[in-house]
């Protein structure tokens, strides 16, 4: 289906415009005939490049975020659903929320479930929200759902917000040091090489020598054989083996890798918590959840887990095997499936990992300033 602008004409001779969705203009025409408006004007809307329809952009998580609080207090107050969204619209931070609202009110308004009308547009909405508010939909509790997508989207996003915040002074501190490497064995070391030339030297000041002699007269090859490097490992990353080997190197690295692990079952555990507390069976649950770890080897745990599930087992018994899931985490989820509270657990795990895995980011962050300075240091004084 194709978007289409559109002006037209009420019953009381007012001029209106919007979009909305149709195979062909003669449809579009067809569709506004049957809301009672004559078409003025109807013009198809090509997608742009890094726009919210088929482009690449995507709309962030907090703002979408905010539209799920904002329509959760809207229904929640008695407001009916087309009003809410076009309040919304009215109100949105950016325009490409507003429009992005105004389709839902369309799509909405010519019949189509909220749901369906938001897996339209997968840049702005995840599978894993379309599939929690068709729930929310069937069982009528659908002011209940958007509340707590909103919590969900505030809480994914404040962490994900965190650990890019923390590696901020850690990365500038890198690129200091490059810079100042690069500086040194490219303007400084070449003018007192020539105090030294014919003098027996130390095996270090040669080394430097050696360095500074490549960035100074082969910049321009060792530039090029940094970006064939490069190219080759992306594009070896990007093979099957490769991909095996990155997912191994997340969950195994020395210090990271149990931070990656810790924050990937976290939103795993939220996630599978908050669709079987919505309401969705938990092999639908799992099937999205499965996708949402982030990583090849916990998404294959995941995978035989539900497999258990589906013959009628438990679900902790794969991932107490897979070796993966830390041992007090598998244990909780062991009690919660025979007490039959197992959604308020999995959130309750979240929560806490959140905090602790939150902890460790700001240790090792604090350990990491220190120990960059000193290996700054020891580069320039060697």
């Amino acid at each position: 289906m194709a978007t289409f602008g559109y002006k037209a004409r009420n019953a009381a001779g007012e001029l209106i415009s919007g979009t909305l969705m149709a195979d062909s203009p003669l449809a579009a025409a067809r569709m506004l005939d049957e809301r009672s408006l004559t078409p003025v004007e109807v013009d198809e809307l090509k997608a742009q490049s890094g726009s919210i329809f088929g482009g690449s952009r995507r709309i962030s998580a907090s703002k979408i975020g905010v539209v799920y609080e904002q329509l959760s207090d809207l229904l929640r107050a008695g407001v009916p659903m087309l009003r809410s969204l076009n309040v919304i619209a009215a109100q949105a931070s950016s325009p490409a929320v507003s429009r992005i609202i105004r389709e839902l009110k369309e799509d909405v308004a010519g019949g189509d479930a909220l749901a369906d009308a938001m897996s339209k547009h997968p840049n702005a909405f995840p599978t894993l929200h379309v599939s929690t508010v068709r729930a929310g939909e069937a069982g009528g509790f659908l002011e209940d759902v958007l509340a707590r997508l909103s919590d969900f989207v505030e809480r994914q996003d404040q962490l994900r917000n965190k650990f890019i915040g923390s590696m901020i002074y850690p990365c500038v501190l890198m690129v200091a040091l490059l810079a100042a490497v690069i500086v040194l064995m490219s303007f400084v070391v070449p003018q007192i090489k020539p105090m030294l030339e014919g003098q027996a030297l130390p095996l270090p000041t040669i080394i430097v020598f050696a360095v500074s002699d490549a960035f100074s007269k082969h910049f321009l090859m060792m530039g090029g054989v940094a970006l064939l490097v490069l190219i080759g490992l992306i594009a070896f990353f990007q093979s099957g083996v490769g991909q095996a080997l990155w997912a191994r190197i997340q969950l195994r690295a020395p210090g990271l890798g149990r931070v990656y692990t810790m924050i990937a079952i976290c939103r795993f555990c939220r996630i599978l918590g908050t669709m079987l507390a919505n309401g969705i069976p938990i092999l639908d649950s799992l099937r999205i959840a499965k996708d949402s770890t982030g990583n090849p080897i916990l998404a294959e745990c995941v995978a035989q887990a539900a497999d258990n599930v589906r013959t009628g087992e438990t679900l902790s018994g794969p991932l107490s095997q897979s070796k993966v899931f830390p041992p007090a985490i598998v244990d909780m989820i062991a009690v919660a499936e025979e007490s039959n509270t197992l959604e308020k657990v999995l959130i309750e795990i979240a929560d806490t990992q959140e905090a602790r895995t939150s902890r460790q980011i700001d240790l090792l962050v604090r350990m990491l300033e220190p120990l960059m300075l000193l290996f700054m240091g020891g580069m320039v004084m060697f």
